[in-house]
Formats: C-alpha cells, structure tokens, sequence
C-alpha cells in the first residue's frame, strides 16, 4: 500500500461522511423495497395501511470528538449482515440526557400521551424503561444512564407532550476500610 493511501485509510472521517454513509445506507434499503413490492416477494398486510412512519435523528459529539447517532420513531433495524427495516406500532420517543453535578435528568417528547397513561419504571441503578399510550399512539424506549443513580429520588413532571425525570446520583462510598493494627502479646 502507498503512503497516500495509507493516510487516507488512518485519516479522521469528518461528520459530512457519516451522513453519506446513512443517506447511501437508507437509499439502498428503499430500493431494495421497492424491488421486493415489483416482484411480489413482500406483499403489504392490510392491516399495515395508514400506519404512519416516523424516523429521525439526532447527532451528538461526544467530548471525545467522535460523533453518535441517536434514532427514533417507529422504524428499526433488525438482524445482522444487511439490515431490515421493520415499521413498529410502537414509537421510541425523542431522548436527551443531561448529567450535572448531583443529578440526572432525563427528558423525553410524547406529545399526544395523558400524563395517567405514562408507566416509568427503573429496571436497576443504570436503567430505566418509559411507556405511553393513548388511542392512538404508544410510546416505549428503554434507556440507560450514564451513571448509577438513587432509584427512590425519581420525579417524572409531564406538561405540554414533554415528560422530565430528575434522578438523583448515587452518593460515591468508599471501597475500602481501614484495619486497625494492634500489637500482639
């Protein structure tokens, strides 16, 4: 390999190329359906007509400089190898997370969804699973923290189609213990 071409390989890819890359990714996989709905391999269920299709999302730049992409709405992907676009009656909800000095907050958009049909629960110190639903939409995304947190300090506030949980962080304990030495007899 020439050095040329080694540097290209090493080089940082900037955000620009990620974005090739999903736009190239997504185009690819509608084409795909596309063909499969001509040749008839992949006919509609009537049950999937009229059902919206949400998909966004956000990028963040970690403070290590290397880019995530956080999605949403109710398109996954599933399986290994070439991925399948799978269209759920569930949509996974907008997600931001904000860690300051002594506390979580985490803040979903549910827009549609009475404030008494909203279930939070903590799975365990690092996780919690959030689910919505009215007639007509239903919400679910399970989300891990960043940190451990105190479970039992949770608040979750709805106002506005906006849900906000604040969570305190765990008190950080010593591990270790001093051991008194005496002198022996």
């Amino acid at each position: 390999m020439s050095e040329p071409e080694e540097r290209r390989g090493r080089r940082r890819r900037s955000i620009f190329d990620l974005f090739d890359d999903l736009f190239s990714e997504l185009e690819e996989e509608l084409n795909e359906l596309e063909r499969s709905f001509r040749i008839g391999l992949a006919p509609l269920d009537k049950s999937e007509f009229g059902k919206p299709i949400v998909y966004g999302f956000r990028i963040e730049i970690g403070p290590d400089g290397i880019p995530k992409i956080y999605e949403f709405g109710n398109v996954k992907r599933s399986g290994r190898g070439r991925p399948k676009v799978i269209v759920s009656e569930e949509l996974e909800p907008l997600v931001d997370i904000y860690e300051e000095e002594d506390k979580i907050r985490v803040v979903l958009e549910m827009p549609g969804v009475d404030e008494n049909k909203i279930k939070v629960e903590a799975l365990d110190d690092r996780h919690i699973v959030v689910e919505g639903s009215n007639h007509d939409r239903k919400y679910k995304k399970e989300i891990e923290l960043p940190t451990e947190v105190d479970v039992d300090s949770a608040e979750a506030v709805y106002k506005n189609g906006v849900l906000e949980i604040r969570l305190k962080k765990k008190k950080e304990s010593k591990k270790g213990k001093i051991i008194r030495v005496v002198k022996e007899h």
